[in-house]
């Protein structure tokens, strides 16, 4: 039986999507609080054998002792949330319980990380160990997660009891279906084509940064099947163990999304338009992210990662303009 937290979100739901679907598998529980309204339609279609709002969890881990392994997607994810009491007990506190009760019962433990941990990137993002101290978020969610990075560490450092497998995965920009409830923090991809489908016009922040013109800011956007296949993998392998990026190892423009979105929705790059960073966003806005994913290649993760062009052709076409989004 598999424990999988924040299970109707949007990289859990996938998570569920290709259980069900690529591997044939329903007996898994999935953990959410369904906050948002349309947020049940992420695993309405799916077969599982129970649902758990967060807070029973604990409660129900206590009379089922048959759980395999536990993924950990359940998370507080919102990049401009600052009420750290929140993030504290979402983000750590709710995270150190799971860890603590993976390490009581010897059971693997997969949970997510962010690349928000790399701040600004000023040290690169090698997703090595020994490399973390040196990181700075440039966020209160970003510092929650990298905190509890530092904190498994430190559990493996002073040799106290840890799952027999523990992963923790730096998801890099995550984008394609089941990301409708996200609001402002759904993906770039996902608000172009909204944009353009109401207005014909794709709005991007112009930079404010000398070295890259408006629409040129680079991120490493990473489809959210081929993000699950990177914990799938980890879950059948389960002598791996470690802190691993999850992106494509290749940084792309913002405007190439526009581009690709008014592509496959019959328009052309004068649907692009720039607009002004928020305010709220100014100090705290990556201009360059790039997985540097050597490390899960190295140990055996062969797949191969969609195009960028190559996601947004299969979202756009197979879920966003059908009659039914959702995964």
């Amino acid at each position: 039986m598999i424990i999988l937290t924040g299970g109707a979100g949007m990289i859990g739901s996938i998570i569920a999507w290709h259980l069900n679907t690529i591997l044939n598998e329903d007996q898994f529980v999935i953990v959410d609080d369904l906050i948002c309204p349309k947020q049940e339609k992420n695993i309405s279609k799916r077969k599982f054998s129970e649902f758990i709002q967060k807070n029973d969890l604990l409660k129900y881990l206590k009379m089922n002792n048959k759980v395999s392994a536990v993924i950990h997607m359940g998370a507080i994810s919102a990049t401009t949330e600052n009420n750290f009491n929140r993030l504290l007990s979402s983000n750590i506190r709710y995270s150190q319980m799971l860890w603590s009760w993976c390490a009581k019962n010897n059971v693997p433990f997969i949970y997510a990380s962010s690349a928000a941990t790399y701040g600004l990137g000023e040290y690169g993002y090698n997703d090595s160990e020994e490399k973390i101290d040196d990181l700075v978020p440039l966020n209160a969610y970003g510092y929650s997660k990298h905190f509890f990075d530092q904190w498994a560490l430190q559990q493996i450092q002073s040799k106290s009891a840890i799952p027999p497998q523990w992963c923790g995965l730096k998801f890099f920009n995550v984008y394609g279906p089941n990301e409708y409830h996200k609001g402002r923090m759904a993906s770039v991809v996902y608000h172009a084509f909204k944009q353009y489908q109401k207005e014909q016009e794709i709005r991007l922040f112009k930079s404010e940064h000398p070295d890259f013109e408006d629409g040129m800011q680079l991120r490493d956007f990473i489809y959210v099947k081929d993000a699950v296949e990177c914990v799938i993998y980890l879950l059948k392998n389960r002598n791996i163990s470690g802190l691993f990026n999850v992106g494509t190892g290749k940084a792309r423009a913002f405007k190439e999304i526009g581009e690709s979105v008014a592509k496959n929705l019959g328009g052309n790059n004068s649907a692009i338009k720039y607009i002004d960073l928020p305010a709220d966003l100014k100090e705290k806005y990556q201009y360059f992210t790039e997985a540097n994913i050597n490390k899960i290649r190295n140990i055996g993760f062969k797949n191969n990662f969609k195009s960028l062009s190559e996601g947004i052709s299969d979202y756009v076409k197979n879920y966003l303009v059908s009659g039914d989004p959702y995964a």
